[in-house]
């Protein structure tokens, strides 16, 4: 049986970087958020903490073709901007304030949306 190719490479690499824009950029945003306004929206902070962690660890895991892990955190991004984004809907008032999966990722143009499907295709492409 074939290996499977590397997931960091081509078209990978510009994934690779996409989920680490996403991490930097959704980690400094919770990060001000919590030392700031904390008790405004705990709930909400927290889950834009986990999301930039979770694209912190899909990038790495991307870029080294860690397959298991990248596939996990592509598959626990997507149930999260899922039940998120459709809790942020059904149930707004859970939700003072913005996270980075609320309404499926729509201030951030849905790319939280995009992004692990993108990720799972491309894991998907690279296998055996």
């Amino acid at each position: 049986m074939a290996e499977p190719r590397p997931t960091g490479v081509g078209p990978g690499r510009v994934l690779v970087g996409v989920y680490a824009f996403f991490a930097l950029s959704a980690g400094a945003r919770s990060a001000f958020q919590i030392a700031t306004r904390f008790a405004e929206a705990p709930l909400a902070y927290l889950l834009s903490a986990l999301a930039a962690a979770i694209y912190l660890v899909a990038a790495v895991g991307l870029a080294r073709s860690s397959r298991t892990v990248a596939l996990v955190c592509c598959g626990i991004e997507l149930a999260g901007v899922l039940v998120i984004g459709t809790l942020s809907l059904l149930v707004p008032s859970a939700f003072p304030d913005e996270t980075v999966w609320s309404t499926y990722g729509l201030g951030y143009l849905f790319v939280p949306l995009v992004l692990p499907v993108l990720g799972l295709l491309w894991l998907h492409h690279t296998r055996r």
